[in-house]
């Protein structure tokens, strides 16, 4: 009976060992993991200074400059290409960024400002000429002989020439919400803050055109013969200015999802993210336009037919217009980064639109969408820590 009572009293000293045993392995790998953990965000920089760089597509430029006559010929039919077309250009926008941001010790949060800057310049110059020169022949009069016109130059020549610059600040608050959403190494971070915006935009044209020149059936000594039809001369500018300055609130939404190695150490993350606001502010316009042309015709019959120029009546605009409005901004990215423990490299694509922002018009207001699309690359260094 006693060696019954000594087996059973072993076997519970056993079962207390071995949960002591694992209770303490269990504690130790908690503290050991929670002393990673610690030891990882001390080693954390607060401070992390990003730069980078931008080549963004501009859109929101506005119509051409098409006054009364560019819509009147057929600009084919004379071998000439329309002004309209010509002023249609893709134009693309070369800028930079940078940014700051901290985040105090002991704290999720981070506390950020930034901001980027784009300008564009793009330019197009087309000068067409269209000359025709036709042989014919005076029966009953030169026998055989041929006798060669030449018709004033049919021509087209277009400048135009457009510029951007934008200015985008941003300074927000966020925090760390991801508990782990996107896996051990991911972060999902939504910040709230103040978006400023400056829009600036200008454009301008000037057409010289002779379209419509061409030979119809005349008389020369009174036999059949070709002879120069009427035609219009005209000449016509424009000139267009619009910006947009407005702040607002803001919201965004950060996450990285790791691809490969750790965080410690170095690894690769894909980065995605979205951003919102309402800007208040003003739109402002400035244009003028004039458009003056001559009329060419034949006047009188035989040898007192002549040809007579009369001025056209010009066409001139001018506006000046300011308002305010509030112009809804929506925008996102996604982008690969390579992360150490104080640096990171990241590329993407961004893309940012601003609705109803710029006022595009020429003799009324005509509100357009700006955006901003296209690749960044970005170099980020920590500092402290």
């Amino acid at each position: 009976m006693s060696e019954l009572i000594h087996k059973n009293s072993n076997c519970a000293i056993i079962r207390r060992t071995l949960l002591t045993s694992a209770s303490a392995l269990a504690l130790t790998a908690a503290v050991s993991t929670m002393n990673v953990a610690e030891a990882e965000d001390a080693d954390r920089p607060p401070v992390w200074i990003e730069l980078g760089g931008q080549f963004e597509q501009f859109s929101g430029q506005g119509s051409p400059f098409t006054p009364a006559f560019v819509n009147t010929f057929d600009w084919g039919a004379y071998g000439l290409k329309s002004p309209a077309d010509i002023q249609i250009m893709h134009i693309f926008s070369v800028g930079g960024d940078a940014s700051i941001s901290f985040q105090p010790a002991d704290s999720d949060w981070i506390f950020s400002a930034s901001a980027r800057y784009g300008r564009t310049n793009g330019h197009k110059f087309l000068h067409q000429q269209r000359t025709q020169v036709t042989r014919f022949q005076v029966p009953g009069h030169f026998g055989s002989k041929y006798f060669t016109k030449t018709a004033p130059g049919s021509y087209a020549l277009t400048s135009a020439t457009k510029s951007e610059n934008h200015l985008i600040a941003d300074f927000q608050a966020g925090k760390d919400v991801g508990l782990g959403m996107f896996g051990r190494e991911g972060t999902s971070q939504f910040a709230v803050g103040v978006r400023f915006a400056r829009l600036s935009e200008k454009a301008q044209a000037a057409l010289y055109d002779r379209p419509g020149i061409r030979f119809v059936p005349g008389t020369f000594i009174g036999s059949p013969a070709p002879t120069v039809n009427n035609y219009h001369h005209y000449f016509a500018t424009a000139q267009r200015a619009a910006s947009f300055h407005g702040v607002g609130p803001s919201i965004s939404w950060n996450a990285s999802a790791a691809l490969a190695g750790r965080s410690s150490d170095a690894e690769i993350t894909i980065d995605w993210g979205a951003n919102a606001a309402a800007l208040f502010g003003r739109q402002q316009a400035k244009t003028h336009h004039q458009t003056t042309g001559s009329y060419h015709y034949l006047s009188g019959t035989g040898k007192y037919q002549h040809r007579v120029t009369a001025a056209l009546p010009p066409n001139a605009g001018h506006r000046t217009q300011s308002r305010s409005i509030i112009v809804p901004n929506l925008g996102g990215f996604a982008g690969l980064s390579f992360r150490y423990s104080d640096a990171k490299i990241s590329f993407g694509y961004r893309a940012d639109m601003f609705f109803n922002a710029m006022d595009v018009g020429l003799d009324t207001r005509k509100s357009e969408n700006v955006g901003f699309y296209g690749p960044f690359a970005t170099i980020s260094v920590g500092i402290g820590g």
